[in-house]
């Protein structure tokens, strides 16, 4: 209890620099003050943080936030999100479609895949779709070399990929989201 208490004061003292930002680095200091001050838990904070936020994205407070609260630099904590392709520093769409290009998904129909995601979605590599709805990515391998080509959705896995499972995957994401 005591240690839970040292990180609250140490997060009160970083709040005081910043008043603009005040509010939004509330936010991320509710996230993040649940794990000890420690390098070793950063990218679990960053994680959290980019899942917390709407356009799943980590902002340039984001960053700060983390930094001052690990006591490194922006550029230190930068320069670990700009390693992995799963962090973002822009925005968003609300669901992240990744496409698997590696050489067994490849060898499967992955390019395929590729062209028929964009197809559908009228985006390239990179862009969220005018809606908010998707963004495309690219990553090097899901783990799920059985059922190639493959794409993740969000946390969901979809293997054995043709034109027409793309199609009816997207078309639900779309009815499930029109509904709420």
């Amino acid at each position: 209890m005591e240690l839970q208490t040292d990180r609250h004061e140490k997060v009160l003292k970083i709040l005081q620099k910043y008043p603009p930002f005040r509010e939004k680095m509330e936010e991320y200091f509710q996230i993040i003050e649940k794990y000890p001050p420690l390098r070793e838990h950063m990218l679990e904070m960053l994680h959290d943080i980019q899942d917390h936020e709407p356009r799943h994205y980590l902002p340039r407070e984001a960053l700060q936030a983390v930094a001052e609260y690990l006591d490194l630099t922006v550029t230190e904590v930068a320069s670990t999100v700009s390693f992995y392709t799963m962090f973002s520093l822009e925005p968003r769409g609300k669901h992240i479609i990744r496409v698997c290009v590696s050489p067994p998904c490849q060898a499967m129909g992955g390019s395929t895949t590729l062209v028929a995601l964009k197809d559908v979605l009228g985006v390239s590599v990179g862009e969220t779709t005018p809606d908010g709805l998707f963004t495309l990515e690219t990553t090097s391998c899901l783990g799920v070399c059985g059922v190639a080509p493959a794409m993740m959705i969000d946390n969901d896995v979809y293997g054995n990929l043709t034109e027409e499972r793309i199609q009816k995957v997207i078309d639900e994401i779309r009815r499930r989201d029109a509904a709420h």
